[in-house]
């Protein structure tokens, strides 16, 4: 059963406790990708007969499976994905950057360029967690910064294949190649490259804590997003929600992982014992029931503050990666949130909302990194360049003030770069 935590009388070690998996895998994820650099394509085939039960005769998906596997794909949700990836650009192309250029005094242009990276690698999870929605997340915002080539990594079923459902997706989406291999060993190949997989600039995507140690280790090698923890739900509510809606609201994470978190934060007392009784009713109809106990079990709890700021306060604090404010006028408080991945505003927008079909990206800050961290976003794809260009006059307008800044800071040869182009002896 979920806990209940009077805010006043807990301790502040209990109301912000996060529980992190048991266990490193950072020595067998160090291996693996050894392992990948040392023996390419070998290793990646060894590693999915060990970890996924298949034996793959290619690492690469061929265009005929991709098609072959759009044609398989449930049509209902082929029309979803369609329309969904329509919502996710629409939201996604307000974040297109310019270049610019600033020519303000005489002499002088400055400026940046805006580049997109020249090949990025998706991770799509799989087995009993595929999720054509990572593809629509992690795409979409890749093509639309102008990315040329976009691979796919996926772990494949035990024969061999990728689902018809998240083969549409990258059909949709634009993905140029796809390859059925997952895990660490995935990571390794998008980071230094294999005979079929070329190394890519960024790896971007949601996976287990495999994948997320992998990310951490190649970093610096190649670009990445984050290292995304389990799944986060934190729920504002006051008095008047429907304890029934704000339970189906925190199982919606719980279902993730037995890592997830489950939070809410209410001032009101019959509200929390409402959703503690709705939560227990509800496990009992989720397919995912074992999953999402041991989420509720572990790391769930429910928060009664003393009124709704300071309920904000204690959301600030949590920065979890979703929040919900179901309140009364929600516009009222969002300037008041300081940390959050993504928010969801009254108490028509559940969290399942943007994790499919809204427009905003569902690729968010998890473990409290919502204080320092973003969203995905198409900035995510490109990199800036800046340049700068002097005319002769404009650099000698400037010259003493650079060289003696140079020369305090006790580095003559900065100084004597500028001072020489206007030594006569040199001219």
């Amino acid at each position: 059963m979920i806990r209940i935590l009077k805010e006043a009388e807990t301790d502040r070690a209990q109301i912000f406790a996060r529980e992190d998996p048991v266990g490193s895998v950072e020595a067998p994820v160090r291996e693996i990708i050894e392992n990948v650099r040392q023996q390419g394509d070998a290793a990646l085939k060894h590693y999915t007969k060990e970890f996924d039960g298949a034996d793959i005769p290619t690492v690469e998906v061929g265009a005929g499976a991709i098609d072959e596997g759009f044609r398989r794909a449930d049509p209902l949700l082929v029309d979803i994905l369609y329309r969904a990836a329509e919502r996710v650009a629409a939201f996604h192309q307000h974040q297109v950057r310019n270049s610019f250029l600033v020519n303000e005094e005489d002499g002088i242009v400055m400026g940046q360029k805006i580049i997109p990276l020249e090949r990025v690698g998706l991770y799509v999870p799989g087995g009993t967690a595929a999720y054509p929605s990572s593809v629509v997340m992690n795409c979409i915002p890749a093509k639309l910064a102008g990315v040329k080539e976009i691979f796919m990594v996926t772990p494949p079923g035990k024969d061999g294949k990728i689902p018809p459902n998240i083969l549409a997706a990258a059909r949709i989406c634009g993905v140029n190649r796809v390859f059925r291999v997952g895990g660490a060993q995935a990571i390794a190949a998008l980071a230094y490259g294999t005979e079929s997989i070329p190394r890519v600039d960024k790896i971007v995507g949601p996976g287990n804590q495999y994948v997320a140690e992998a990310k951490k280790q190649v970093f610096g090698k190649v670009g990445i997003d984050m290292v995304a923890g389990p799944s986060e739900i934190l729920v504002v509510a006051d008095g008047k929600c429907n304890p029934q809606i704000v339970a189906a609201d925190l199982l919606s994470q719980a279902e993730h992982d037995k890592n997830a978190s489950a939070v809410l934060v209410t001032d009101s007392q019959a509200l929390a014992e409402g959703v503690q009784a709705a939560i227990e009713e509800q496990l009992e109809k989720l397919k995912r029931q074992e999953i999402a106990r041991a989420s509720i079990e572990t790391n769930g709890k429910i928060i009664v503050a003393q009124s709704l700021d300071t309920a904000i306060d204690i959301a600030n604090e949590i920065a979890p990666e979703h929040l919900e404010l179901s309140v009364d006028d929600p516009f009222d408080y969002l300037d008041k949130i300081k940390n959050a991945g993504s928010v969801f505003l009254g108490r028509n927008c559940p969290e399942a909302l943007g994790d499919y079909f809204a427009g905003p990206n569902h690729t968010l800050p998890t473990s409290g990194t919502a204080r320092f961290s973003s969203p995905l976003s198409v900035d995510d794809f490109v990199k800036k360049t800046q340049y700068t260009y002097y005319t002769h006059a404009a650099l000698e307008k400037a010259q003493q003030s650079v060289s003696n800044f140079a020369k305090k800071e006790g580095l003559t040869g900065h100084a004597r770069s500028v001072d020489i182009r206007f030594d006569t002896d040199f001219k």
